[in-house]
């Protein structure tokens, strides 16, 4: 427990203060800008050299992805990256996706919000859906 009362159980039953886990929340945010410049400024420059739109957004992503994970594994929680590892990062990260897109398109649809607006929201949705999974299953602390 924490002074004020706070914890939350890891999936190992270990208490996890509040405070830790928002400074790794705080870590998962900057690791996601990290990946966000990697993903626009490879998109940018694959494009600058002639390279088509699709593959560009394809290969950018895909160096974002490896770029993030890492950065995830080693800076927000100080694990050793591994392949299974990967892989449950990116299937988080294909849930997220679908939630991104999910709450984007309801906020646009049912709620009437602007498309950028809509997009905003679904953007802070997913990033919290996809921190919790790699909290609680990607990265969880094993006993």
């Amino acid at each position: 427990m924490t002074p004020r009362g706070l914890s939350v159980r890891a999936a190992g039953n270990e208490p996890r203060s509040a405070r830790d886990t928002l400074l790794k929340f705080s870590r998962y945010f900057v690791t996601g800008g990290v990946a966000a410049i990697v993903d626009a400024g490879g998109f940018a420059a694959l494009h600058y050299l002639g390279v088509a739109t699709p593959p560009a957004a394809i290969a950018s992503f895909s160096l974002a992805a490896v770029v993030n994970f890492f950065l995830t594994a080693r800076f927000v929680f100080g694990q050793r990256p591994t392949g299974r590892g990967f892989t449950l990062f990116l299937l988080a990260a294909l849930i997220g996706l679908t939630v991104n897109v999910g709450v984007t398109v309801a906020a646009v649809e049912l709620l009437g919000l602007l498309p950028v607006v809509a997009k905003i929201v679904g953007i802070g949705t997913a990033f919290s859906l996809n921190f919790l999974l790699n909290l609680l299953v990607v990265f969880r602390a094993t006993p």
